[in-house]
């Protein structure tokens, strides 16, 4: 198969995952853009570079894209990005016009804008530290009581005026996008468009549009960065059935943090959009475990501490693959010390902590479906993606990040727990740590194995 990926922007579990996934088949050819193409967290995609390369793409069969890549310079510019609703149609106009030529299947994600419930400006307009939480509350409040007479959310005093209309031309630009993106669908454009509720709550604009776009005939689904890798999922078109079992079962109707569904609807829809058929435990193909929270998913950066597995971790006695969604961005350490006691390699399909739940969803269900329909299986590819993951999720993101409180040097707090991957996977670790965007957010695991 031959598969074109534009994504989001350059962050390791954007661009180096991407890679890394589709290594595990050795008869898929990716075709993906120089990483400095794309955007950062300082600096936007280069367009201009981005269509020069799209135009020298060679015949492919499925072109998966991050519509936001194009139309704003990535995501996080999505939320910047000062240019007009002409001057972006225009943009996307003239992409369209390129990807018409290239005769290939198109899979295609745009994100609805999301709302920060914080004063942090590092994604956000420069606004968003005195007045982002004001925003969040004024959206959340205003959606909340549609429909109630008279009430009015009392927050909306406090932001200025100015900074207020600013934010929702913001908003309303890149609907009036997103609607003519709909247009594109119904057209036949696209194979598969699909709109990510990014970092989402039960109300709020972007929970209104989503509803408007869904009654327009879109499809919706809440994420966003694993969103790439679920359309590669759908592209690949590999026949897998799936059964999600869960250690909390009467907790299923819960909803994670950034998310507007319970994790039980959560996991139904990654595993659906994905491409993949849902079955009881005794039909189907492979195990989902579900690591969920009991009471609330915890956060372990934001000290936001939730009750750790407790039980004891029995793989099942056919093929699985785990998402410990406990927390939000980060393993529970209960659960994985059980997991390391316990581990079978036979039939292990992967494992997934990565940030909210949507994240660790799809991002794993492409890694197993990838490896479940792999016409020349790479097992050491396999077996970095599962390094990568347990070094980033478990080793660094669970614990090692709550150790320093800035970018640094962190290969020896690293070594004990490579040690432990290292024989957990029976594979030998020689990596380097590095912080891509600059902070403590994310780090790029980079080994010798590729």
């Amino acid at each position: 198969m031959k598969l074109c990926v534009i994504p989001i922007d350059n962050r390791p579990v954007c661009y180096n995952l991407i890679k890394e996934i589709s290594r595990i088949d050795k008869t898929i050819e990716l075709y993906i853009p120089p990483r400095h193409l794309l955007g950062s967290l300082t600096k936007n995609a280069d367009i201009v570079g981005l269509y020069s390369w799209l135009c020298k793409l060679p015949e492919v069969d499925s072109i998966v894209v991050s519509l936001d890549t194009i139309a704003y310079g990535g995501l996080i510019p999505s939320r910047r990005c000062p240019d007009s609703f002409s001057d972006i149609k225009s943009r996307m106009l003239d992409f369209k016009e390129i990807l018409e030529t290239k005769k290939a299947k198109i899979y295609a994600v745009s994100s609805i804008m999301r709302i920060s419930n914080n004063n942090c400006n590092e994604e956000e307009k420069e606004y968003w530290d005195k007045y982002g939480k004001y925003i969040f509350e004024y959206s959340y409040t205003k959606h909340q009581y549609t429909g109630k007479l008279g009430l009015e959310s009392p927050v909306k005093r406090l932001i200025p005026p100015d900074i207020l209309q600013d934010y929702t031309q913001t908003r309303l630009r890149n609907f009036k996008i997103n609607q003519m993106y709909l247009e594109w669908k119904k057209e036949g454009f696209f194979e598969t468009l699909v709109f990510s509720k990014d970092d989402c709550a039960e109300f709020g604009f972007n929970v209104i549009e989503a509803n408007h776009l869904e009654r327009m005939g879109a499809d919706v689904i809440t994420g966003a960065d694993e969103i790439p890798l679920s359309l590669i999922s759908r592209a690949i078109g590999t026949k897998l059935s799936v059964a999600p079992i869960y250690t909390e079962p009467d907790s299923i109707d819960l909803i994670s943090n950034y998310e507007d569904v319970p994790i039980k609807k959560s996991v139904e829809n990654q595993l659906t959009f994905a491409g993949v058929n849902i079955e009881s435990p005794e039909k189907a193909d492979i195990i989902l475990v579900v690591n969920n929270f009991k009471d609330h998913q915890g956060e372990i950066v934001m000290k936001k501490p939730t009750e750790l597995f407790s039980g004891e971790f029995i793989p099942p006695d056919k093929p699985y693959m785990i998402a410990d969604v406990r927390n939000a961005n980060g393993a529970d350490n209960n659960f994985v010390k059980s997991l390391l006691k316990n581990f079978r390699y036979d039939g292990f399909y992967g494992y997934s902590a990565w940030n909210t739940s949507a994240n660790s969803l799809g991002s794993l269900i492409c890694c197993a479906k990838v490896k479940f329909g792999a016409v020349n299986y790479n097992e050491d590819a396999f077996k970095k993606v599962q390094m990568v993951r347990l070094l980033d999720d478990w080793a660094y993101q669970a614990n090692i990040r709550q150790q320093i409180s800035e970018p640094s040097n962190i290969q020896p707090l690293m070594k004990p727990f490579e040690e432990k991957v290292s024989k957990l996977l029976d594979m030998k670790i020689k990596n380097e740590y590095f912080y891509p965007w600059n902070r403590l957010f994310e780090i790029e695991v980079s080994d010798e194995l590729f």
